[in-house]
């Protein structure tokens, strides 16, 4: 049996994404979590994925499965355009 991948897309001073990872480690499930406000590339991963900037996103086998927490989640700092590659 194949193991997906799964990706959380979040942010250390959000909430929701701590509610997200306490659920998947509870359930036992394996993931990769990224901080977006951290990591840029990152951050450039949850833009294509989502086309916008709300943590926490979970991403399997890399489709987008949930974005937020019972329709909770916030709001990260999008880099302008300028300069952002």
């Amino acid at each position: 049996m194949r193991t997906r991948m799964l990706e959380l897309y979040g942010a250390k001073g959000c909430p929701y994404t701590r509610e997200l990872r306490e659920s998947l480690l509870w359930d036992g499930k394996e993931f990769v979590e990224y901080d977006v406000d951290e990591d840029k590339e990152a951050l450039k991963q949850l833009i294509v994925l989502t086309g916008g900037g709300t943590v926490p996103v979970l991403v399997e086998d890399g489709r987008v499965i949930q974005v937020g927490v019972s329709g909770r989640g916030c709001m990260v700092a999008l880099p302008s355009t300028k300069g952002f590659k």
